[in-house]
């Protein structure tokens, strides 16, 4: 899960980085993932705003900026997701004439985490899921249940539609497969736990939900939950869209 700072330890942090990183230009050093080669500056590559994104860096407050940089770059994207663990396959493009359609997607076949069935993703939302699934879902399950999550249960990505399902308005981020809906979870030991069920069931159970929800919010763009309104009463939507929300 995202570490946190407060913004006075992010202020400093800030500072501390583009000053060496303005030393090193002054000097002619050269800066390649974490390191500043010289001898006379070293970062942390996870702490180097210039430094591609790679699904095992260490989360922390600059993740959420280099994830948002993939919605920009389909090539670093790509590189991104060939390094993640997730088994998936390029999807061709379809026109975006009318607002539904895809670019720059693929088919996610597998995961760390089992999946219910194929999605087909845009390239960045694919990439926060295997950062989501990476250090929030398994870590939830583990410290709230005591075991591991084995499959997740979901309701699909693409689907040609305005949000909510209205006959007017504007496009889901579902018509362009950059939204998932995720409907509950199966654990190691076969028990299944669902938002319709569970959002405000058992303790354990809403207590690990909520915190898949709040997890959520540091590699998705929109989360919405069961607290957003009555549409979302089964399912938390996650997306990689314009807005930001966390509800």
């Amino acid at each position: 899960m995202e570490e946190q700072h407060n913004p006075s330890q992010r202020h400093h942090v800030v500072l501390t980085i583009i000053g060496r990183l303005a030393l090193a230009a002054a000097l002619g050093l050269g800066i390649t993932g974490g390191l500043v080669w010289g001898g006379v500056v070293q970062i942390p590559r996870h702490l180097n705003p210039f430094a591609p994104l790679r699904i095992t860096d260490e989360i922390n407050w600059l993740t959420r900026h280099k994830l948002s940089r993939l919605e920009r770059d389909e090539l670093q994207c790509r590189a991104v997701l060939a390094e993640s663990p997730l088994s998936h396959r390029p999807v061709p493009d379809r026109d975006l004439a009318d607002g539904c359609g895809l670019s720059n997607a693929v088919e996610v076949i597998d995961a760390s985490i089992g999946l219910s069935g194929n999605f087909t993703a845009t390239c960045p939302l694919a990439v926060a899921w295997a950062l989501f699934e990476r250090n929030v879902i398994g870590q939830a399950a583990r410290e709230y249940l005591g075991q591991d999550v084995a499959r997740v249960l979901h309701l699909g990505t693409y689907a040609c539609r305005n949000i909510d399902h209205r006959e007017r308005g504007r496009r889901s981020e579902h018509a362009t497969a950059n939204a998932m809906d995720i409907s509950g979870f199966v654990l190691a030991d076969g028990k299944q736990i669902t938002l319709r069920r569970d959002w405000n069931g058992n303790s354990r159970h809403e207590v690990f939900l909520r915190a898949v929800r709040d997890g959520a919010c540091d590699f998705f763009d929109v989360v919405l939950s069961p607290d957003y309104n009555a549409a979302h009463h089964d399912h938390f939507h996650l997306d990689m869209g314009r807005f930001r929300a966390c509800r």
